[in-house]
């Protein structure tokens, strides 16, 4: 059976992607057979297509990072034909063909059951950027942060990541504050439930002092760099920030003060390889922690084949929300 599927190939250094029939007879081993609904475009994916970084390693290769859909076959005892699936992560668009078609066939261990309330459209709203602002909310918890610590910063604010962690964050009842490059988009924020909006420019230029003035009970950080240095400098004693990404970049030129003179927490977030059991307490509480609404509100809805005209608009910071494809549109 042939569907439908966009396809990345690389030429010398020259990565290439197109619109193609795709023989379900060419897709990788695995124990279930997915009919893929909606996959969504993320920061990753953006990097994949347009190989600013070599995320996929073996070509040629359908890309996506994220897929939800239908099982169609499963020899698989965890899963069987109807189970609504969702699937963020592990080999998917690296050294195993992705999300961005209308079938996959994937490891078993690899996916997660959709929880009840959430259909599979919801799953992909949410997606890795939702489901990664989960974990690091649930890292900032674990560390001990509650809404009566103190305001909450959220770095990337409009971007996926940023916009569901806002929502969740407010939901919860913490008080956040949004930074963001995107002045014009406040309102949009605020609906999500932004207390106060700063510009990004206060955190992304490198400071002398090595530790600043207490402001943040916690962080949520997807800059990296010397926006991820300030917000430790100024995280209050025994906060916690979460880092989950490197939009600004992935260095880290600071100092231990924040750590041994306040006893601040650094929580690494890694969405590609975490364990089964953490993936399903993160979809299990945005279930319950994500107001419908507002995730809607994030949402920008696109077909298959648009998705060659969108990705490249996601490093520069064009893109508001969340991106979520509909594989069959």
């Amino acid at each position: 059976m042939k569907f439908k599927a966009l396809l990345s190939s690389k030429t010398n250094d020259r990565v290439s992607t197109e619109l193609v029939e795709f023989d379900e007879a060419d897709l990788m081993d695995g124990d279930v057979l997915v009919q893929v609904d909606y996959s969504t475009l993320n920061y990753k994916d953006a990097l994949a297509l347009t190989n600013e970084r070599p995320v996929i390693q073996k070509f040629p290769l359908i890309p996506g990072i994220d897929l939800s859909g239908v099982v169609l076959e499963s020899s698989n005892a965890g899963f069987k034909a109807g189970d609504r699936v969702v699937l963020n992560g592990w080999d998917l668009s690296m050294g195993h063909h992705g999300g961005l078609a209308q079938r996959a066939r994937v490891r078993g261990e690899w996916l997660n059951k959709i929880p009840g309330n959430l259909t599979t459209r919801d799953a992909m709203a949410i997606g890795t950027a939702g489901y990664t602002a989960m974990l690091c909310v649930l890292a900032l918890e674990d560390a001990g942060v509650t809404p009566e610590k103190g305001d909450v910063l959220v770095t990337g604010a409009n971007g996926g990541v940023g916009s569901i962690a806002v929502a969740i964050l407010s939901k919860l009842g913490y008080r956040v504050v949004a930074a963001t490059g995107r002045p014009e988009h406040s309102e949009y924020l605020h609906t999500l439930g932004a207390a106060e909006i700063i510009d990004r420019a206060e955190l992304s230029e490198p400071r002398k002092k090595p530790i600043s003035a207490e402001r943040w009970a916690g962080v949520v950080d997807v800059a990296g760099g010397p926006t991820l240095v300030n917000a430790l400098a100024e995280t209050k004693y025994r906060g916690a920030v979460a880092a989950c990404g490197l939009a600004q970049s992935d260095a880290l030129h600071g100092s231990v003060l924040p750590f041994i003179l306040r006893s601040v927490t650094l929580a690494g977030v890694d969405s590609v390889n975490a364990p089964q059991d953490v993936r399903q307490r993160a979809w299990d509480r945005l279930a319950t922690d994500l107001d419908p609404q507002k995730l809607e509100s994030t949402v920008q809805l696109i077909g298959l084949a648009e998705v060659l005209d969108v990705y490249e608009q996601i490093i520069p910071g064009k893109v508001r929300g969340r991106i979520v494809v509909d594989v069959n549109a």
